[in-house]
């Protein structure tokens, strides 16, 4: 009796034994007899107890690499440090035990000589302004390289581009004369077009003038026209009467003016007058 109880204690013990469940965030490596068995997934798993062993749980969740500081020299000769950033994960555990020793230290490594080769493809302006076709080459080619070890590179960046501190103070140097040299240009065309505006200005008022005097000449000529045919059809009374009308306008000024005391009127203003009404006179129908 006692026997069969240990006997059935024993089968349960086994029979737990070969039971397996698997976390979500794992998959378990079995080896069967030192050789690689099976690949266990999330859930329940059933092995052979003593024959199967789980040797190896993986982690599949995704994983950052320490940030990667990396010496380079740019296209254009210029010295930098670069800080990469990778995250990966792993998609394929048996790759990832049986074919590398210690995968962050190979990506690491990896990363290192991709990013060290790219930015010696690339002038320093194009680091720093233009980083994206730099990520994604870094990315393309760090997946190609690291296929046979069963991850999958999901983000690999160049975080910082960091200079010595002679090239930093080189481009600070370039980087003032710039701002002096745009500064120069924006003022001397502010004064080009200030000098513009004024001669546009003066043009204007050029014309103008011109212009009112081309309309005073032909007021002047009209008159002088006017007061021709006037001469023509009534001859001397025509005159008479234009010179009696000019003295009659002056005596008015004259006499509205504020410091006028006394008015001296000619001698032949009444002949003046009686001209004008006569030529006056004549010119009623």
């Amino acid at each position: 009796m006692e026997a069969a109880l240990v006997l059935a204690v024993l089968l349960i013990v086994i029979a737990l034994m070969g039971v397996k469940i698997v976390p979500q965030s794992e998959k378990y490596v079995v080896e069967r007899l030192g050789k690689l068995h099976a690949i266990l997934g999330p859930g329940l798993n059933i092995i052979v107890p003593f024959i199967d062993s789980v040797k190896h749980k993986i982690s599949i969740l995704e994983r950052q690499l320490p940030s990667i500081e990396q010496d380079a020299i740019t296209r254009d000769n210029v010295l930098i440090k670069a800080s990469i950033v990778v995250f990966y994960r792993i998609v394929s555990p048996e790759n990832t035990v049986y074919r590398i020793s210690n995968i962050d230290q190979a990506v690491a490594t990896t990363v290192a000589g991709i990013v060290r080769s790219e930015l010696g493809k690339i002038d320093l302006d194009e680091v720093q302004s233009n980083r994206g076709p730099l990520n994604a080459s870094i990315k393309v080619q760090l997946a190609d390289a690291t296929d046979d070890w069963g991850i999958e590179v999901t983000r690999a960046e160049v975080l910082d581009v960091n200079l010595d501190a002679q090239t930093l103070d080189a481009m600070l140097q370039q980087l003032n004369a710039e701002r002096a040299r745009r500064a120069a240009v924006a003022k001397a065309e502010g004064e080009k077009r200030a000098m513009e505006l004024k001669a546009e200005g003066e043009l204007f008022t050029a014309q103008r003038m011109a212009e009112a005097k081309r309309i005073q000449a032909d007021a002047d000529a009209y008159a002088t026209n006017t007061l021709a045919a006037a001469i023509r059809e009534n001859g001397m009374e025509a005159v008479q009467f234009e010179i009696a009308k000019r003295q009659i306008d002056a005596m008015g000024h004259l006499a509205a003016s504020s410091g006028a005391r006394t008015i001296i009127l000619p001698t032949d203003l009444a002949d003046a007058f009686g001209a004008a009404a006569k030529m006056f006179a004549n010119k009623q129908p």
